[in-house]
Formats: structure tokens, sequence, C-alpha cells
């Protein structure tokens, strides 16, 4: 079998930032708007996990602030002529925070308690194409695909490595943490902050620059903000569209921007009435006003968008194309009599509190709903109770951010494939799975921009999610914060390279 060698490029790691002298020392104060959702990666869905794990664990590749694949704990690989075969070459010298060694057997385990039902990770359809994955080497991984997988690379990129020896011995994913990442989990107070210490035999040497990194959590905004402006915090990541308007004129203050890729969702279970049927939830498209929802939740900061970021320009369809985005209560209720609720509906939306532009977006979508019949009750539960509903399917409409995805494929596959993994919505459809699959294997670009081109418009009026729109990203940060790269998939990955000017 013939293979291809790719090397991945490995930047030079040096203490310079530019023209600036790196400092070294110093414990970042950031202000995250809530605790982590257990931290577990492989489990784990919510942002507020995510921002402390990834200072924690790696994976074979990352995703860099350009969306482009970079190498991590992989330093090359090879991939078969067929598209079949990956085999990964790992860094020699990677050690976990406890000591023990990274090995090819701690990322086949990984893999397999990605793809194992027991564990029910989000992340399980990522891995769907894999049918085996083999330590080729004690620093050598062969994944064998079943099929061609266009975006396997990307998706590798989004599983992190664990310690097969610590997690079989017992240990607790969901309240420790042992990686290979450039910080070390220290401490967890429920509800007030997490401390993460310099990882000192972190592989990439001479980072990272700080000595460790606190998340204080602080669910007011305003809180936040007022703190950061008074020096108590130095780092706010991933902030609200108000939050960033009211910092843009603040001393002291610099605002780091990118395009985001996640995306704000009106999503409803089409198992329960009335959402059961397309056509109400085309009608609910008709009784969005997106533009009033870009310029009242984002401060005008943002762009509709449809069913794939508008950041991914290959794939992405203009949402002049989508005839349901225009703004027409009178077709909504046509739908709506046509569906046979003459009177209109009555539904529940659920959502939450702590990021400001999703209960904004709620409470405009629940004014925008109604002329068109739509009786929208919003219920705001605390988080992880919003996450445990929303994970069981108990809803019948919700308003939440989701993630995006550097690939067509990342953004659509476990969300609305029959059965996947974050499918919370019930939603099935054959022809949009054969879609799917098909786009997901077929290795001609031309081919998959057709075929994500027939998904978008099959998905943007009657799937299972309302599409509102894509915001700026901000952080905000001290002036004396520096080299920081915002990075449109919200990772903090670029903390390791942070440093506090004094």
């Amino acid at each position: 079998m013939k293979s291809r060698l790719i090397a991945l490029a490995i930047p030079m790691l040096v203490a310079t930032a530019g023209a600036q002298q790196v400092e070294r020392g110093g414990t970042l104060q950031l202000a995250v708007d809530q605790s982590p959702v257990g931290l577990d990666p492989h489990v784990a869905t919510a942002f507020s996990t995510f921002v402390v794990t990834g200072q924690i664990y790696e994976s074979l590749l990352e995703v860099d602030a350009n969306l482009k694949i970079r190498p991590l704990l992989a330093s090359k690989y090879t991939r078969s002529d067929d598209g079949l075969t990956y085999t990964f070459t790992l860094r020699p010298g990677v050690k976990f925070h406890n000591g023990d060694a990274l090995s090819a057997g701690d990322v086949v385990y990984s893999m397999n308690r990605v793809k194992d039902p027991k564990t029910a990770s989000p992340l399980a359809s990522r891995l769907s194409s894999v049918t085996s994955v083999k330590a080729s080497g004690p620093l050598q991984v062969t994944f064998t695909l079943s099929k061609p997988y266009a975006p396997f690379l990307s998706e590798v990129a989004t599983i992190d490595i664990v310690d097969q020896k610590y997690v079989e011995g017992g240990g607790n994913l969901q309240r420790a943490a042992i990686g290979t990442g450039p910080f070390v989990f220290k401490q967890w107070i429920p509800d007030t902050a997490l401390v993460l210490d310099k990882n000192p035999a972190y592989w990439a040497k001479g980072q990272p620059y700080l000595d460790g990194l606190k998340f204080n959590i602080v669910p007011d905004a305003s809180t936040r903000q007022i703190g950061l402006q008074g020096g108590t915090y130095q780092f706010l990541p991933n902030i609200d569209a108000s939050v960033a308007a009211t910092l843009k004129t603040a001393p002291g203050v610099q605002l780091l921007r990118s395009q985001d890729l996640a995306y704000s969702l009106l999503g409803m279970n089409v198992s329960r009435k009335p959402f059961d049927d397309p056509r109400v939830r085309e009608a609910l498209n008709y009784a969005i006003n997106r533009p009033e929802i870009v310029q009242g939740v984002y401060f005008g900061d943002a762009v509709p968008g449809g069913p794939i970021p508008p950041a991914l320009k290959t794939y992405a369809t203009p949402v002049s194309n989508f005839p349901c985005y225009t703004y027409s209560p009178a077709k909504a209720k046509d739908l709506l009599r046509q569906a046979g609720y003459p009177n209109g509906v009555d539904f529940s939306i659920l959502t939450f509190s702590t990021i400001k532009t999703v209960s904004d977006a709620a409470q405009v979508l629940q004014a925008e709903l109604a002329p068109a019949g739509f009786r929208a009750k919003i219920d705001i539960q605390e988080f992880g109770n919003f996450v445990q509903n929303w994970r069981n399917s108990n809803f019948d409409a919700f308003v939440s951010l989701n993630g995006g995805s550097v690939d067509p494929d990342g953004q659509l596959y476990r969300t609305v494939v029959s059965g996947g993994s974050t499918n919370v919505f019930k939603y099935k459809d054959p022809a949009v799975d054969a879609l799917l699959e098909q786009g997901r294997s077929t290795t001609s670009n031309g081919s998959r921009v057709r075929t994500y081109a027939q998904l978008q418009k099959t998905l943007a009026c009657r799937g299972p999610a309302a599409f509102l729109a894509y915001g700026a990203l901000y952080s905000a940060t001290r002036s004396e914060v520096q080299g920081f790269t915002p990075n449109p998939t919200r990772s903090l990955a670029a903390l390791k390279t942070t440093w506090i000017k004094r």
C-alpha cells in the first residue's frame, strides 16, 4: 500500500514576541461566566469546560487562528493513496502531568474511549468512519477507515489525549485532569475559581511564559467588566457584544477580535408538537427578523447565517438564497394554517442567563414571533440544569450558542444525522443522512461544495434549528497582557504564549 508522508510544519520556539522580549512569570487573572460542567474532555459540551481543559489537554493536531491544521502531539503523519489509512508519529519525550510518558497506547485508548457507547461522548460521531486504531509502534498510531473521510484531520484535532493508566486506575476525569498541556490542574473551588499552574516539564521548551492561570467564576457580566476596568481581572475571554461595545473606549483595556464560528440558534424538538411538522419549522423561520437580532442583540457586530458559518467561504450559502430568511409574519401565519394551527401555537423556550447574547436573543425572539402566532414562554434555567435538559431532549425549543467547526461535516453531521451524538432535536431525514454521508466520504472538493449546498437548502428552512447569527468574537484584556491571538474556534490555546508586561 502506497503512502504519502506529510510533514507538519513545526514553528520555532523562541522567547520573543515580535520585536518585544517576553517577560516571564505572573498568574493571569481571568474572569469567566460560569464554572466548568465537569472536566472530562471526552464528555464536555460546554464552553465553560473547554476554556479550562484546553490548557490541560492536547490533541494530535490543532487548528490555528487562520483555521489551518497544525502539529501538536503528532510531528508527522502518512496517508495511504486510497485515503483509508493514516499513521501518526508522536513527539518523543512528552509526559503527562503525573510523569507518565505519552505513548501510542494512550492515543488508542483515548480514541476507543470516545467511540465506546458507554462513554456517551458527543465526539463519537467524529470517529464513526474509523474501524480500528492500533499502536503500530511505541510512538506510532495507525487509523484504519471504512471509507475515505474528507474531514478526518480536522476531527482528530478535536479529540484530546488522556492518560490510560490514570483513568483505568480510577482517576475521575470529571473532577480532576491529567493531560500533556502547558498548564497543570491545581485546584477547583466550585462557583468561585479554578487554578492552573505552569507545567514545568512541557514539551515545547520555554513555554508557557506565565506561572499560572486563575479562572475566576463571575456570573454577572457587569461585575466582570468593572473588574477588568479596575484591574482585578486581566482577561475576559469570548465576551458578549454588549460588553465589547462598552469596553471599546475603556482606558487600559484592549479588544482582540476574530470572526466567530459559533452561532446562535433556536433549536426545536421535532418529536413534539408543533415542531414535528416541517411547515411549522418553516413558519418559525419566516417569523424571525434576523437583521433585528443582529442590531438588538449583537449591536450590529454580527451577520445572519445559515447552517454553515460564513467564515467557511468555500461552502457557506448566502442567506439571500434561503426564502424563509425573509421576515414575513403573514407567510408564517399561512404556513401555520396549512399545518392545522390557524390560531397559532404555544410552546416553551429553554435557555440560560450566563451568556448575555443568549438570554437577549430569547427575549427578542419572544417578541418577534408573537405577531406570527408563536406564543413563546421563556424558561431560564441554571446552566447545569439547562445542559442536562438539553442532553435529554427535555424541551419544546431552546435558545443557545453552538460551537462551530472548520469543516462542514463537523458543523452538521453529529448535530442532524439520525442518532447523532448532539442531535438533541430528535431529527431524522433519510435524504439528509445520505447527503451527510456523501459529503464526508467524497474526496472531490467540487462534489463536496455541491453536496453541502443541497444540505443547506434543506436544513435552513425546514431543519430542526433556526440559525440566527454569527457574531464577531472578542476577548478583552488589560493593556499589559501581550502575546494572545484570538481563534475563531474559541480556543484559548494561545495562552501558552501569553505574557504580562510589567
